[in-house]
């Protein structure tokens, strides 16, 4: 039998390789939608807040107007051109809903972790990524590395962050951010995303209070629960002030000169040790289960 979190530790520390390869899958990109088109990108969880930060990338690289929605509240009869569904499982009873409803109304790309899934047979194309499929209900590698391979079509350079991600997988975890009652994520335009998916991995890890809101937002009313013993952790550039505000309040802030991305691999490593700590273990967190799959 393993031993608690030791998929999570494994999927989480090999993120540099396979982003690594994500970003050589050049010929793949040719299914994403082309330039111009108008786009929806759909997931849940975990793949819901990689569409959030896909979205703002792609619209902000000039490549055309691109959503994100969950996929259980998609208003998809808007003169979409594609819809994009990143899912690992292929299995999640949402997604597979949404596409068997687009069937042959309007072209759908899957990207999908296990090339075995119902999905396969869905999406009009699919961008398949087996090698960063995951064991652990925690999801790590392979919500980012379908971030990085998206990242990489709209045109980034994305060498940065993988060297930034073996950085971040060295560098050691204050001790402030693994005993912190509260951690509150913030983000920046493609960044949000990124927030919302570190809040959820730890929660999800470890049952840890945590919360997330676009940086800008903050002020307007969370500000209020930070104190010490707590901390405020931003993903990408900290608007102006709000570090000395933070620091006011006695929290800890925490941002990085590490590409965001990177980031989100110390906040991964972060949520490994405090569940480890608090006798959890991620690879099978309580209440959830890999993939949802709901009864008819």
């Amino acid at each position: 039998m393993t031993a608690p979190g030791a998929w999570m530790k494994e999927e989480l520390g090999s993120q540099p390789e396979v982003w690594e390869r994500a970003a050589a899958l050049t010929a793949e990109r040719a299914v994403l939608p082309a330039e111009g088109q108008r786009v929806a990108v759909i997931g849940c969880g975990t793949s819901w807040f990689m569409a959030q930060s896909y979205a703002a990338l792609r619209e902000r690289a000039g490549h055309g107007q691109t959503d994100a929605f969950a996929a259980s509240e998609a208003f998809l009869d808007r003169g979409y051109d594609a819809v994009v569904a990143i899912t690992r499982s292929g299995t999640t009873s949402e997604v597979l809903e949404l596409l068997t409803d687009l069937k042959g109304r309007i072209r759908t790309i899957g990207i999908v972790g296990d090339l075995a899934s119902p999905l396969v047979d869905l999406a009009d194309d699919v961008v398949g990524l087996p090698f960063a499929d995951e064991r652990s209900v925690v999801q790590t590698r392979f919500a980012t590395t379908a971030l990085t391979f998206l990242r990489a079509s709209t045109g980034a350079d994305v060498s940065g962050s993988i060297t930034d991600a073996g950085k971040a997988l060295t560098e050691d975890l204050p001790e402030d951010l693994i005993a912190a009652e509260q951690v509150t994520f913030l983000g920046r335009g493609w960044t949000v995303g990124l927030a919302h998916e570190a809040a959820l991995k730890m929660r999800e890890s470890c049952q840890a209070w945590t919360e997330s809101y676009p940086a800008m937002e903050y002020r307007h009313g969370p500000l209020a629960i930070a104190a010490p013993g707590r901390a405020v952790w931003m993903f990408g550039d900290t608007p102006s002030g709000l570090s000395a505000q933070v620091a006011a309040t006695g929290a800890r802030f925490e941002d990085s000169a590490l590409d965001p991305l990177a980031d989100l691999v110390r906040a991964h490593r972060v949520a490994l040790e405090r569940s480890l700590r608090a006798g959890l273990n991620p690879d099978v967190p309580r209440n959830l289960s890999r993939s949802v799959i709901l009864d008819a």
